[in-house]
């Protein structure tokens, strides 16, 4: 899954956690990064969220050749909605791993080449994330992560959705405009009231 998404504003980012690639040892490098309430409250708001309560993430790069990075790990938070069948205020937990491959931007058309034989035929391998500036944004990362999975259909545990059904009138079926056209029983030789033939 590229965690990038298309539409990404980088003026707001408001969780940033830098670490320069340069300074990941051989051997890699774990982060624990955690979101302040300034921070989460400015998420929730880009993000359409009455509120993010918590939100962290805990990342392991591991220095790969060519200068790129990979980096595994989870991203945890826990988010405010509103139940689209209730409308009771809810709150979800998300809990996402993380695994990709960050290269310099350089390489990355030369990366995205066709997958393994293996794979189904004419099948892409997906990009990897670039590393701007010889950075790695952590914060941004775990942002773009939190955002993807965010769920934009909440329900209340149990809340199922029933739309209401106004009552039929029994007179009102397909068949009921042919009772115009039943013989009287009373007049023995009448005939169904229909359109006048021409003569």
């Amino acid at each position: 899954m590229n965690a990038r998404d298309p539409s990404h504003d980088p003026s707001r980012d408001p969780w940033r956690a830098f670490v320069p690639v340069v300074q990941i040892p051989d051997d890699g490098l774990h982060r624990d990064i955690e979101a302040d309430e300034a921070t989460r409250s400015a998420m929730a708001e880009t993000a359409g969220l009455r509120d993010i309560s918590s939100a962290r993430a805990s990342f392991d790069l591991m220095p790969r050749s060519g200068g790129r990075v990979h980096v595994v790990g989870h991203v945890q938070a826990k988010v405010g909605q509103t139940c689209v069948v209730t409308l009771d205020q809810i709150e979800n937990d998300i809990d996402e791993e993380v695994d990709l491959i960050f290269a310099p931007a350089e390489q990355i058309c030369e990366i995205a080449q066709p997958a393994s034989s293996d794979d189904r035929p004419g099948e892409i391998a997906e990009p990897p994330e670039p590393i701007e500036n010889g950075i790695i944004d952590l914060g941004r990362l775990a942002t773009d992560v939190l955002y993807l999975a965010i769920d934009p259909y909440p329900r209340k545990a149990g809340a199922v959705f029933e739309p209401q059904v106004a009552s039929r009138d029994p007179e009102d079926h397909p068949f009921a405009a042919l009772k115009s056209l039943r013989l009287d029983p009373d007049k023995p030789n009448a005939k169904p009231a229909g359109r006048p033939k021409a003569k």
